[in-house]
């Protein structure tokens, strides 16, 4: 596909869908087979329910083992059934593969990342969490509309070393489908718990899953983080000038692998779904020799593909994308330099990254994308009955001061402070405002949220969102639809270390 005319590319495969062309979206910008798992599961793998357990299965590209180089390769599978999803994540440092030899990894069951779990609407996620590290940890399924409480998505919950935890997450039967994730919430500890590989992808099937289109492609998962390279827990000790800026690793993996290669065979669609796992880097997504178009967002599928150039993923963000493979040759997914600001320090001052690699073979051949997803859409805005403010700073003083201090509203995280009150049935529409030198991604529990406005105006999004980039000086409006769940939870900053530092706020809902 090296060389394929961007003109071209849109009257051959869009079809149908004029007046679908580049436009900016969170980032994105203008200017510039579904997977299927083998029926057997992995001999003796760690951190699943059981070896053989029904709904365990191993990734269909099962060729090299998570941290080569080389091969893509796809996370094993843990899936529902009959209604259940039944997993044991067991937290544990270990020696993962990596090109020639080994790292070091904080893993689930010794891999990072941790299997994929594949649910549906209704389901309940029964996922048993075993903490062999030496530190606190717990479990967040980020992005998932479910209850904060009890036993279901509570961050508020510390797992012990050596203990364990049963997490019970019941999903509505409206839940939409979507690509989510999962990762430790254990204030003080996430960013170097993520960082040394603790993560994984959730995916929830709904109906829109069922468009012929998407079923007939082939589906690639796809968690991008960076780790550092090392042979012992040193990897994951940053400096507390990496702790200001938020630290970033050695090297950008895919599934654990660094640069992957794909091989496809033209005519084909690929689907990927991407998840943004690295504690702090943003990649600003360009694909060499071919335009990329964007099918889903942090809440789903949208119900119209729209073509872009370019994505910009903060930490914590997710993107579906489809990629039509028309001609043989080879493209590649590369991270453009992006810097998200700092004092002084240069934070995400890097150059391009390659990332994933595809390569395609065979004779020139369409690879349609249609104009519509079946059953695929998103909500319309709902109307307001109120409005709520938020300013994210960052200032002298903290840590000890020595340091900067990160905070909300003038305040650091207090877990046992609520700093917002909510109601049930309430809509509102919310101003965060960043009056710091640095980008903050913004992220809130429980709810998807439609962004309305933004001092950058490609941050507006036609997809629901959870997380979103609100740059260094600039401000983000969205509309929170207030519904179903009652109960204390959080927002903050999804720089990880700026969440561990204080920039972190309690809400709490009542009826």
């Amino acid at each position: 596909m090296t060389g394929v005319d961007r003109r071209r590319f849109l009257k051959l495969y869009l079809g149908a869908a004029a007046g679908v062309g580049a436009v900016s979206l969170a980032g994105c910008s203008g200017s510039s087979p579904a997977e299927t798992t083998a029926t057997t599961s992995p001999s003796g793998a760690a951190g699943v329910t059981t070896t053989n357990a029904p709904g365990v299965t191993s990734s269909p590209n099962a060729t090299a083992p998570l941290g080569d180089t080389g091969t893509f390769r796809s996370p094993d599978v843990i899936s529902s059934v009959d209604g259940v999803l039944e997993a044991t994540l067991t937290a544990v440092a270990a020696m993962v593969p990596f090109g020639d030899g080994e790292r070091w990894a904080y893993t689930y069951g010794g891999s990072t990342p941790g299997p994929t779990l594949r649910a549906r609407p209704g389901d309940l996620l029964r996922i048993r969490v075993v903490n062999q590290i030496d530190n606190p940890t717990n479990l967040h399924t980020h992005g998932l509309h479910v209850s904060p409480e009890g036993n279901s998505d509570n961050v508020f919950v510390s797992i012990d070393p050596g203990s364990e935890f049963l997490y019970e997450i019941q999903l509505p039967d409206d839940h939409r489908g979507g690509t989510y994730w999962y990762h430790p919430h254990r204030h003080g500890f996430v960013a170097g718990q993520v960082s040394g590989g603790m993560a994984g992808m959730i995916i929830v099937e709904d109906e829109s899953d069922n468009d012929p289109v998407l079923a007939a492609a082939t589906e690639r998962v796809m968690v991008l983080s960076d780790p550092r390279i090392g042979s012992d827990s040193s990897v994951i000790s940053v400096s507390r000038m990496d702790r200001m800026g938020g630290r970033q690793g050695d090297v950008v993996t895919v599934n654990g692998i660094a640069q992957p290669m794909i091989e496809a065979t033209t005519g084909t669609l690929e689907r990927w779904r991407l998840v943004n796992a690295s504690p702090s880097r943003y990649y600003s997504l360009v694909m060499d020799g071919a335009p990329l178009v964007l099918i889903g967002t942090d809440g789903g599928l949208m119900g119209s593909p729209v073509a872009i150039d370019s994505l910009l993923m903060a930490p914590g963000e997710r993107a579906e994308l489809l990629v039509p493979v028309t001609s043989a040759g080879l493209v590649t997914l590369r991270s453009r330099h992006y810097d998200r600001g700092g004092p002084g320090m240069g934070a995400g001052s890097s150059g391009d990254i390659d990332i994933v690699s595809l390569n395609a073979s065979g004779p020139d051949s369409e690879a349609v994308v249609p104009p519509t997803l079946a059953g695929a859409a998103i909500p319309p805005v709902p109307r307001t009955n109120g409005t709520r403010a938020l300013e994210l700073s960052m200032g002298g003083g903290g840590m000890g001061g020595g340091g900067m201090s990160f905070k909300i509203d003038g305040r650091t995280f207090d877990p046992d402070r609520i700093d917002n009150r909510l109601t049930l049935g309430d809509t509102e529409e919310w101003t965060v405002t960043n009056v710091s030198e640095m980008d903050h991604p913004f992220h809130i529990h429980i709810w998807q949220f439609h962004v309305v406005d933004a001092s950058d105006k490609s941050l507006i999004s036609p997809g629901l969102k959870d997380t979103v980039n609100v740059p260094a000086g600039g401000w983000v409006k969205f509309v929170l639809d207030i519904v179903n769940y009652p109960g204390k939870a959080v927002y903050h900053c999804h720089i990880l270390d700026h969440e561990d530092q204080g920039m972190m706020g309690v809400f709490e809902t009542t009826a």
